[in-house]
C-alpha cells in the first residue's frame, strides 16, 4: 500500500463543495474509483472507509454556518471532532478562530486535512487521539454529521452533556440522520445542501445546524 499522501493525491482532485464554494478540498469524484470500492476492497488494501474523501452534508452545513457567523468561533479555541476532510476546521480557521484542532481517528484524515488546509492557506493542528470521554482544551467543539450510528450517538450524548456543563459550546451539523437527538438541540440555521446520490438517498439534503443544549 502506498503512503497516505501519495494515495490521496492519486485518488482525489481539487473541488469546491457546492454549499461552501469558498473552500477547496481534495475529494473523490466520479472519475476516481474510491466512489465504487466496497468496504471489503478497501480493507484488502489497508484503507479505512474514506470519509475524508467526501464533503458530507452535515459538514457543509456547519462550515457554511461558521463562515456566515464568524462570531461563533472568532478568537476562540476550536476542536473539529470527527473532522474527515478538515472542511469544518478550515472554515473555523478562515472565520478567525484563535486555534483549530482537527480530530479524527483515521490517519488518512490527518493527511487529507493538512493537504486541504494548505490549499486554503490556513493553519490547523491534527490529532488521531480518540477524544471521546476526554475534556478537550477548547471553547467550541464542532461536530459535522456525527449521529449516523445508534451506538455511537448514544455514546456521544453523555460526553456532550459533560462538555456543555464545563462551558464548552457544541455546534452540530446534521442532515436529518435518524439518531440525531433533536430534543436536546437548539436550532440555529437550516440549509438545502446539494450532495451526490452515490452517498445519499437524495440530491439535496435538508441540513440543520444545532447548538447542543442537553437536558433542561
Amino acid at each position: 500500500m502506498k503512503d497516505p499522501k501519495a494515495f490521496i493525491l492519486e485518488n482525489t482532485e481539487i473541488l469546491t463543495p457546492p454549499h461552501v464554494p469558498e473552500i477547496r478540498l481534495r475529494l473523490a469524484s466520479e472519475v476516481h474509483d474510491l466512489w465504487q470500492k466496497t468496504e471489503s476492497e478497501l480493507e484488502a488494501i489497508g484503507l479505512p472507509p474514506p470519509f475524508w474523501a467526501f464533503a458530507w452534508a452535515g459538514g457543509q452545513g456547519l462550515a457554511r454556518y461558521v463562515l456566515d457567523h464568524p462570531d461563533c468561533v472568532a478568537g476562540r479555541r476550536v476542536v473539529d471532532f470527527a473532522s474527515g476532510s478538515g472542511l469544518v476546521a478550515i472554515a473555523a480557521a478562515k472565520a478567525g478562530a484563535a486555534s483549530v484542532l482537527a480530530a479524527d481517528i483515521d490517519p488518512f484524515s490527518g493527511v487529507a486535512a493538512k493537504l486541504n488546509a494548505d490549499l486554503n492557506g490556513v493553519t490547523i493542528s491534527f490529532t488521531e487521539k480518540d477524544l471521546m470521554g476526554t475534556t478537550p482544551d477548547c471553547d467550541v467543539l464542532l461536530a459535522g454529521d456525527v449521529f449516523y450510528d445508534a451506538a455511537w450517538a448514544a455514546a456521544l450524548l453523555p460526553w456532550f452533556e459533560r462538555l456543555t456543563a464545563r462551558g464548552i459550546t457544541i455546534l452540530v451539523g446534521d442532515p436529518g440522520r435518524a439518531y440525531c437527538p433533536t430534543e436536546q438541540l437548539q436550532k440555529l440555521a437550516e440549509y438545502q445542501v446539494p450532495v451526490t446520490r452515490v452517498l445519499e438517498d437524495s440530491e439535496v439534503k435538508r441540513t440543520t445546524v444545532w447548538r447542543f443544549a442537553g437536558h433542561d
